[in-house]
């Protein structure tokens, strides 16, 4: 047939040859415009409507682990089981840390009743330095009354002494004069009456003085002895409060070890710290556990968004903010809304456990990947079908 069809076409006239080239030229033509239309308008769509299939769900994944070591004596949840924030998961045994606080708050009443005891020792120190203090005040007064009496008896002396020497001056005028029998022998005897009296009255003077003054010699060291026992007194009063102060210090630490205990106590009851589901539960009860052994995790997505990892030649189109539209694989038919977040500060091999080295062998260049964090507009009506690690196709709306 296709023999007959070429000798036809050699047969047919030179027109219709020309016309059916005319023709496919004309269908060529028109082909060629509409794919250069097409791929136009493509391009300018995928300028104002990037998208990838290479972005994934992340959310708060909290590893559940004990605070202090236990036995597990109660399990509440299971696999895949929705829980809140506070909720209890596990229980430890407490019997050991009802008993530690138990030591702990018998030893801060202990410590605390000791306290009591010094520091009223040391009111009790505080009236003996008040009373030594008053006691050497009184010796000091009284020594300024000795000293005072010395200074009376001392001017008496000096009355004394001129009265006895006027005395002797009155009884030599009268012994010269009763030699002269100028003077009679009475007037001369009453002289010496008078002198003798002087004399006797100077005398007792000198005694009261050295009296006075021999009881200031005695009252010195009356003094230093109130004054020594003054700062004995001070000097316990100092290491009774100084020992208020220790105990003080054993009080608080004492009062530390006791909130640490009830502390330790309340971690024997594991929480859920976010709302979120339970997965890879790995404990049961009668496990034996040490402080940081991970026993679950709690997959929270309340906090859940989307990591887009675009081709860095597409990068300098995105800008935060701008909108996206959401798809996920896993639900065809549910359609979400978000925004850009924000655009990471390095690529995704950047930060891979053993990121490339460029510097050595042969380099071939492959186009990066920079993850960008997209947000959902509505996170609530989203959550429900969100699990982490979906896969998701966000297309981002560079023109709105």
């Amino acid at each position: 047939m296709s023999g007959m069809n070429e000798t036809n076409e050699r047969n047919a006239p030179p027109e219709n040859r020309k016309r059916k080239k005319r023709r496919a030229f004309m269908i060529f033509g028109i082909i060629v415009t509409v794919g250069l239309v097409a791929g136009y308008f493509f391009r300018g769509y995928t300028r104002v409507h990037i998208k990838t299939d290479d972005a994934f769900v992340e959310g708060a994944i909290h590893i559940i682990s004990p605070r202090v070591p236990g036995t597990i004596t109660t399990v509440h949840v299971a696999n895949n089981q929705r829980v809140r924030a506070g909720d209890i998961l596990a229980e430890l045994d407490q019997d050991i840390y009802f008993q530690k606080v138990a030591e702990s708050e018998a030893a801060a009443q202990t410590v605390s009743q000791m306290l009591i005891g010094l520091e009223a020792m040391v009111q009790a120190q505080k009236s003996r330095v008040s009373a030594a203090r008053a006691a050497l005040d009184g010796a000091r007064s009284t020594r300024a009354e000795l000293a005072a009496m010395v200074q009376v008896r001392k001017a008496e002396v000096r009355v004394r002494k001129a009265a006895r020497d006027q005395a002797l001056i009155d009884l030599k005028r009268a012994e010269n004069l009763v030699s002269k029998e100028v003077i009679s022998r009475d007037r001369f005897e009453k002289a010496k009456t008078g002198y003798d009296t002087a004399e006797a009255s100077l005398d007792a003077a000198l005694n009261l003085l050295q009296q006075a003054e021999a009881a200031v010699k005695v009252h010195r060291s009356s003094i230093q002895k109130a004054r020594a026992a003054l700062a004995a007194e001070e000097a316990t009063l100092v290491k009774t409060e100084q020992a208020v102060k220790t105990q003080g210090e054993r009080i608080k630490k004492q009062n530390a070890i006791s909130e640490q205990a009830r502390l330790y106590l309340s971690y024997t009851r594991i929480s859920s710290p976010a709302d979120g589901l339970v997965t890879r539960k790995s404990v049961e009860i009668g496990n034996q556990l040490k402080a940081g052994q991970p026993i679950m995790t709690v997959v929270s997505m309340k906090d859940a968004y989307v990591v887009a990892n675009y081709k860095e030649t597409r990068l300098h189109l995105i800008k935060p903010g701008q909108r996206v539209k959401l798809k996920l694989d896993a639900f065809p038919g549910k359609k979400f809304t978000g925004k850009v977040d924000s655009i990471m500060a390095g690529t995704g091999a950047a930060f891979s456990l053993f990121p490339p080295e460029n510097a050595s062998g042969n380099y071939v260049k492959v186009v990066q990947r920079i993850p960008v964090k997209i947000v959902f507009d509505d996170l609530e009506e989203a959550e429900p079908y969100l699990r982490v690690g979906m896969s998701v196709v966000p297309t981002i709306l560079t023109q709105d």
